[in-house]
């Protein structure tokens, strides 16, 4: 007997019909009654009389009620006491991302973090350079290269997915061509990005007009005129002045990563923070 069954029990118990119990278990009406079924099975009684007026406990079931109760009692304060007990974790978290990523990914899931945890203070840093968890640079990393370091427990978070952008109105290139076109890109010290690659295979003739490390400000240029960009979908897709250009092959995506350091393990601010960001994020 597992205790989402006695929930179970005790609303319909409750509301009189499984209709009733279904909507404020948030179930529907066939769930319940096959679940109800099952637990009876499982207990050998019948713990209801089915009436035209609706659901009425047999003496079995009214023994059951009353056990259903203390229980539910018991959970509902475990429920508390650990909720108590996280709104007083405090404490520093530092956590490094990039630009983009902080700004649009990040920030709502952190500002709802703060609202339960409001002790903790977190800070956001968010930098090109690949922090090290090893010298306790950053506490939690965020990056899009898998971590490779012994010491750091990591794992996949999502996948990107990228477009390739003009300001709302400009003409749309050409693949295999591109005469005319302008290019908003990485600078070269990122020149080995999978993006750069592409925008150069699809487009040729184009011309780099303008170049930036940073995928806000090349969202802005693009935005006001200056050239293609290539973002990552989160940031191109919240911008009401730049629209998608389909050149027939979209840009290779790219795997988000999220790690720290085996030795936080078990640190409950870190724990808590890691399990909402990957409850918003994962997939």
């Amino acid at each position: 007997m597992e205790w989402s069954d006695l929930k179970l029990f005790l609303a319909i118990a409750r509301q009189g019909t499984l209709g009733a119990a279904a909507r404020s278990l948030g179930l529907t009406q066939p769930t319940m009654g096959r679940r109800l079924r099952a637990l009876e099975v499982s207990l050998g009684q019948t713990l209801f009389q089915r009436t035209a007026d609706g659901f009425v406990l047999t003496d079995e079931g009214a023994a059951v009620f009353a056990h259903a109760e203390r229980m539910e009692e018991e959970a509902l304060g475990l429920e508390r006491e650990l909720a108590g007990q996280n709104r007083q974790l405090s404490g520093f978290l530092r956590l490094s991302s990039s630009d983009w990523f902080g700004a649009h990914v990040l920030a709502p899931v952190l500002a709802e973090f703060s609202l339960s945890y409001p002790k903790i203070v977190v800070e956001l840093l968010t930098d090109s350079r690949l922090l090290s968890l090893s010298r306790r640079e950053a506490d939690i990393v965020f990056r899009i290269a898998p971590f490779t370091e012994p010491e750091v427990i990591s794992r996949k978070l999502f996948h990107i997915d990228y477009r390739l952008y003009t300001s709302r109105g400009e003409e749309h290139p050409k693949a295999g061509d591109g005469t005319g076109a302008r290019l908003v890109t990485m600078d070269e010290a990122f020149g080995g990005m999978p993006d750069v690659a592409w925008l150069t295979r699809l487009l040729p003739k184009a011309e780099i007009a303008m170049r930036s490390n940073n995928r806000d400000v090349q969202a802005t240029l693009c935005r006001n005129g200056a050239g293609l960009a290539v973002l990552p979908r989160p940031l191109g897709d919240s911008i009401a002045d730049i629209e998608p250009v389909d050149l027939g092959e979209a840009p290779p995506g790219r795997d988000t990563w999220v790690g720290y350091h085996r030795d936080m393990k078990r640190q409950a601010r870190l724990r808590a923070l890691l399990d909402l960001a990957i409850g918003r994020l994962a997939n």
